[in-house]
């Protein structure tokens, strides 16, 4: 049946730090309530679970890691999904279950996991290893000239607005300065972060430490982040009383434009 593609859609970035976890803290009926499009799930950290989606009308892709009940990531639509990409053809990403992509109406999805650092060396070699592959696949798939829009846990504040506690943390994971190079050269690529674009000079963030009284106080890190090329991306928001997580559901508006309102077959 021919159908109308809409004028915009909803798109939700979540990590969830274990999908039960969340789900018990009402995930489900906070997805009732907003509705997004597009939901980009990352730190599944459990077996796919569409049974949880499916009266809410929501079907997607799910990859998991190798080792159990650790990372994951997940892609979620109300609309028909195409062009399902799972990993990145990437043997040390992919057993983490870290890169997951389709195509929702002409625009190509991408919910991204990327490591951490702050537990080891050895990680954060991992991590310094990693974001430059994970950049090439980025580039590439930036060059097939789909609209683009990536969603996910960077685990990088980019800039001194972009968490509290900016000067005791230059030399920690996370706000090291290579790292925050390697976010200035990953968005030249023609990527718009289109939170920071949203916020401008003012701060906002989307994740806090569950020591102390981090949330509390908001001594929080901007490192989850909704970016965009060749497709505006509007009406930036962080759900921060949504308490789903450690991390505060980022959401935003794609503007599919006027001359994309067309009847296509499906």
């Amino acid at each position: 049946m021919p159908r109308t593609v809409p004028s915009t859609l909803k798109v939700t970035t979540l990590n969830v730090n274990g999908l039960r976890s969340a789900l018990r803290k009402g995930l489900t009926t906070w997805l009732a309530r907003e509705r997004p499009d597009v939901l980009l799930l990352q730190e599944v950290r459990a077996h796919p679970m569409p049974e949880a989606f499916s009266d809410l009308g929501y079907a997607g892709a799910w990859f998991g890691a190798q080792k159990a009940g650790y990372s994951g990531v997940a892609l979620l639509s109300l609309h028909p999904l195409s062009d399902v990409r799972v990993g990145m053809a990437h043997p040390e990403m992919d057993a983490e279950g870290r890169v997951l992509s389709a195509v929702v109406w002409g625009v190509r999805f991408v919910s991204v996991y990327l490591p951490s650092g702050s537990s080891s060396p050895e990680r954060q070699s991992f991590k310094d290893r990693v974001l430059e592959d994970y950049h090439a696949w980025t580039q590439a798939a930036l060059a097939e000239g789909l609209p683009l829009v990536i969603g996910g846990d960077y685990n990088i504040a980019h800039s001194e607005l972009d968490l509290k506690n900016w000067r005791s943390n230059r030399k920690n994971s996370g706000f090291l300065p290579h790292e925050r190079a390697w976010m200035s050269a990953h968005l030249a690529c023609g990527l718009t972060d289109t939170h920071r674009a949203h916020l401008g000079e003012r701060s906002e963030y989307t994740w806090w430490s569950q020591r102390g009284k981090a949330y509390a106080n908001d001594v929080g890190w901007r490192i989850d982040y909704l970016l965009a090329a060749g497709v505006p991306v509007r009406d930036l928001w962080v759900d921060r009383a949504a308490r789903l997580s450690d991390h505060a559901p980022l959401t935003g508006t794609v503007d599919l434009g006027g001359q994309r309102r067309l009847h296509v077959e499906t």
